[in-house]
């Protein structure tokens, strides 16, 4: 419940801050909210180390406080016995936050930023207005005299982006093809105008292919490490391939293979606090908080830990800690 009530918070959060692509690319409510929803992986991804210590720390506090768990261990069970159930449910947690961060969130971000390419730049934004003029870019504007899908009739063409080449065309007919470059128009049966470096060139064509260059589907806008899968992400490590970006690689290696367990590292945390404190009568009150504090410094310390990696040994390091503060959580709770 937890999980579903923060992943929407989240994704409401998100949808706020998303509302002005809507707004200025006119993107239809249905396209919006596919676009959307594959932000919700993502989230899930985030929030859930946080849902899980959640959950483990209200459950058992209401047991402690209503003296359940003094009744079992008076029983003969141990702390282990008692937080099993939680540590079991956090390691099939931390199994499907695996496959998630592996697998399912680089290919729902490729496809997020794929479908925002295509609602910004291509065709599916594409509206132009029959017997007017509409301005695609500052610079370039397009008019037809009549629109059916893709194909137009009678078309003129003013790209001035450029000072040094400026061209005008005029043709008969033209087609909207929508290519990894951006959009292009291809043009049958008219003439061309340009003023260049070379001087005034006039003359006619019977076919001719414009690029518009409105965008690059392959430019890299920000190096979007996230939407990169995770066996090419591996490689790239281990080449070297892009010495640019290998810092933020090996921090979303770190993400993608080792931030799933937290979850069972918080969950066996505060678990510990929790279960052994309880027998401590007069400090009962401050387990939560001191389950809180712990998890903190926990998060904290293998964060800024992936924000400091250089170097692939640095990972291996990083990781051998994940586990080595694991095993010291694990054993410090079976111990009698």
């Amino acid at each position: 419940m937890l999980l579903l009530i923060f992943t929407g918070l989240a994704w409401m959060m998100y949808v706020m801050s998303m509302m002005k692509f809507l707004i200025n690319y006119g993107v239809s409510f249905g396209n919006f909210v596919h676009l959307i929803s594959l932000m919700i992986p993502f989230i899930i991804s985030i929030i859930v180390p946080f849902v899980m210590f959640i959950s483990v720390m209200f459950v058992y506090s209401k047991m402690i406080s209503e003296n359940e768990v003094t009744v079992m261990m008076s029983s003969g069970l141990s702390p282990w016995q008692l937080a099993r159930p939680a540590i079991n449910l956090a390691a099939v947690v931390t199994i499907l936050h695996l496959i998630l961060n592996i697998w399912l969130v680089p290919l729902s971000q490729a496809s997020f930023y794929n479908t925002q390419w295509d609602l910004r730049y291509g065709l599916a934004n594409m509206k132009l207005q029959e017997s007017a003029f509409t301005q695609l870019a500052d610079g370039l504007v397009v008019y037809v005299d009549n629109v059916a899908g893709n194909d137009l009739n009678q078309v003129m063409l003013s790209d001035q982006r450029e000072k040094e080449s400026k061209i005008l065309i005029f043709a008969e007919r033209g087609k909207l093809v929508s290519t990894d470059k951006g959009l292009s128009i291809v043009t049958d049966n008219g003439s061309l105008q340009m003023d260049g470096q070379n001087g005034y060139t006039i003359g006619t064509f019977d076919s001719f292919d414009m690029d518009l260059n409105l965008a690059s589907k392959d430019k890299d806008e920000g190096f979007r490490v996230r939407r990169i899968s995770t066996g090419k992400l591996l490689n790239g490590l281990l080449t070297q391939e892009d010495v640019r970006h290998h810092k933020l690689t090996l921090t979303e290696m770190y993400t993608r293979c080792l931030n799933p367990f937290m979850s069972l590292i918080v969950t066996i945390l505060c678990t510990l606090i929790l279960l052994r404190t309880s027998l401590l009568r007069r400090r009962v009150s401050f387990a939560p908080a001191m389950a809180v504090c712990g998890m903190a410094v926990v998060m904290a310390g293998f964060m800024s830990a992936s924000n400091m990696m250089s170097s692939v040994t640095d990972l291996g390091i990083l990781a051998a800690s994940v586990f080595v503060v694991l095993g010291l959580l694990f054993g410090a709770l079976i111990r009698k």
